[in-house]
């Protein structure tokens, strides 16, 4: 198909273990792709990749994207886990962050897109959806914060108050609920109604999350959400993520290596647009199939 646009819990069977940090070789560091053609095509994962009582929340499959006459994705193919971790890693401009936005359809909003392929939700194409219902099931969160000009209970409330339906009894609950989930409600909770920026980085941060819990997200995407944080905030959210993976599927972007180790249970590796290697987060960094992948993780370039 093709898509004009414009302007619960993880049990230990299921659960994979994760990765250890990859170490880097500054040796080789001044290695350089020898081929900049875009990297050959990768097969979706076999059902095998994923352990007994894992199911699939989300495929793609022969996904293209286009902005205007420039193809930024070519032929994805991928099937992401329910109630995991996924990260994916790649240099800057590979398609990643891409790649992220077209599973809730953000790149909806960008004149001149086109999108090919396909991108399902629990077997439903998302691009026959109503897109409303889309980004209330699969919620997002970016790479910098950007809480609303509201009070923090305001900001939290936000959605529901959108989507209606609940008396002010059960906004308040939904509201403490998500903070304590986002792991903010103790530092917060004395000061519901003054001005969310008024709090840290790494606060308005998980007060994204909160906002975008709030409403109950089967997915939650997020696009290096750590990269403007310091590493107190940083160790915060990934404790978070594992949390909320017992309760919500994650699909999370990084250029930080390291973070993808410890936080996520499968790893994706994007290269000039294509996904090179899908696979067990310790298998890609210890053990990954494909040269690309290798010279990726141990640093010889990127």
């Amino acid at each position: 198909m093709s898509i004009p646009m414009e302007a619960h819990e993880r049990t230990p069977e299921t659960r994979v273990p994760r990765a250890s940090p990859p170490m880097n070789d500054p040796a080789a560091r001044a290695t350089q792709i020898a081929d900049a053609t875009p990297a050959p095509n990768v097969a979706p994962a076999p059902a095998a990749l994923f352990a007994a009582g894992v199911g699939e929340k989300m495929r793609a499959t022969d996904l293209n994207f286009f902005y205007g006459k420039a193809q930024a994705l070519y032929n994805i193919s991928i099937r992401i886990p329910t109630n995991h971790v996924t990260a994916f890693i790649g240099p800057s401009g590979c398609g990643k962050s891409t790649f992220l936005r077209t599973l809730n359809r953000m790149c909806d909003t960008v004149k001149g897109t086109r999108v090919e392929g396909d991108v399902q939700l629990d077997g439903e194409d998302v691009f026959g959806l109503d897109v409303t219902s889309v980004r209330r099931r699969v919620g997002m969160v970016f790479q910098r914060s950007n809480p609303f000009p509201k009070s923090i209970f305001d900001n939290v409330a936000y959605g529901l108050r959108v989507n209606g339906g609940l008396s002010r009894a059960e906004v308040a609950e939904r509201v403490e609920r998500s903070l304590v989930r986002s792991a903010l409600w103790d530092e917060v909770k004395h000061k519901l109604h003054e001005s969310a920026y008024g709090l840290s980085g790494g606060q308005q941060q998980r007060l994204c999350i909160a906002r975008a819990l709030a409403v109950d997200p089967e997915v939650l995407l997020l696009d290096e959400p750590c990269s403007a944080l310091d590493p107190i905030s940083t160790s915060k959210i990934e404790e978070l993520l594992l949390t909320l993976a017992d309760s919500c599927t994650i699909v999370i972007v990084t250029h930080n290596m390291q973070q993808a180790a410890r936080v996520s249970d499968y790893t994706g590796f994007f290269l000039m647009g294509k996904l090179v290697e899908f696979d067990k987060t310790e298998q890609i960094f210890q053990a990954p199939s494909r040269k690309e992948t290798e010279d990726y993780v141990t640093g010889r370039f990127g």
